[in-house]
This record gives structure tokens, C-alpha cells and sequence, in this order.
């Protein structure tokens, strides 16, 4: 693979040396010198090549570490998603289950506010209602006591009676 450069490079090369050996056929100093020229210029170029293929090697080599690490980045990053996903997998069910918890315990506080107020309203009413029915009964027991003690009074007042008609019928005899 030759670049531009060292394509002018040789290009100019052989017109040096023409020019040297056709302008200076007869100086023998001119032809060692252009020689000599010839040779720095092609060790020159033959360094210039084996930089430039240092250069393209290196060059090589840094895009495979760079595919190397690319290819690993895309497989961690592959990785991570998977990994990501799983968590999401994990973490949706328990969110929808928790939110449907939150949802029912929402709507079953919503149902107990008006039951405890119910239930409060009814406590109060029977508790009303049990002390009229005490109060009732204990009133109940007190006439019941008096009626017992009426139809008691009332017997021994006809028992007396009788023993009054009873010796009035024996004097009378």
C-alpha cells in the first residue's frame, strides 16, 4: 500500500538521477555524489515505508483493542439490561400486588367510616335503650313488689273481713 507521498517521492527520484548523470557525464565525483543521493533517498524511503507500516500495525492494533472493548461493552451492556429486566420482573408483580392491597384498604377505610359512625350512633341508641329498659324493669320490679304487697293487704283485709262475717254468723246462731 503506497500513499501519495511516496508516490511523488519516487517519481522524483529517477529525474534526479537522470539530471545528475546526463548534465555530468564526464565528472566521475558527480555520479558517486548523485549516487549517493540516490541511496540517502532510498534509505529515506525505506524509513518513510517502515514508519509508515509501524504506524498502520499500531494503527491496526489499536481498532482490534478498540473492537475488543466494544464488544465487551456491548455484552455488559447487553448484560445489564437483562439484569434490569429481572428486576423490573421482580419489582412489578409486588408493586401491582401492593397497589391492589392500597386500593382495598382505601376502599374498605372508606366503608368503616360510615359503620363505626353507624355502630356509634346504634351503641348510643342501645345504651339508651338498655337504661329505659332498666329503668322500665326496675320499675316493673317496684310495682310488682307493690302489687304483691296490695293483693297482700288486700287478702289479709278479706281474711279479716270474713272472720268478722264468720263471728256474726256464730253470734247470730
Amino acid at each position: 500500500m503506497t500513499t501519495q507521498k511516496e508516490q511523488t517521492s519516487e517519481a522524483q527520484m529517477p529525474r534526479v538521477k537522470n539530471s545528475g548523470v546526463i548534465n555530468n557525464i564526464g565528472s566521475p565525483n558527480l555520479l558517486n555524489e548523485a549516487d549517493r543521493d540516490e541511496e540517502m533517498a532510498r534509505s529515506a524511503l525505506a524509513a518513510f515505508r517502515a514508519k509508515e507500516e509501524e504506524i498502520e500495525r499500531k494503527k491496526n492494533e489499536v481498532r482490534e483493542k478498540v473492537q475488543k472493548q466494544l464488544g465487551r461493552v456491548e455484552e455488559e451492556t447487553k448484560r445489564l439490561a437483562e439484569i434490569r429486566e429481572e428486576l423490573e420482573a421482580l419489582h412489578d408483580p409486588m408493586r401491582k400486588e401492593a397497589a391492589m392491597v392500597r386500593k382495598r384498604i382505601d376502599v374498605i377505610s372508606r366503608e368503616l367510616k360510615p359503620l363505626g359512625l353507624s355502630c356509634q350512633k346504634k351503641e348510643k341508641e342501645y345504651k339508651e335503650a338498655l337504661e329505659a329498659f332498666n329503668d322500665k324493669n326496675r320499675e316493673k320490679g317496684q310495682l310488682i313488689s307493690k302489687l304483691v304487697e296490695l293483693v297482700t293487704e288486700s287478702e289479709k283485709l278479706r281474711l279479716k273481713k270474713l272472720d268478722e262475717l264468720c263471728k256474726n254468723i256464730e253470734s247470730l246462731r
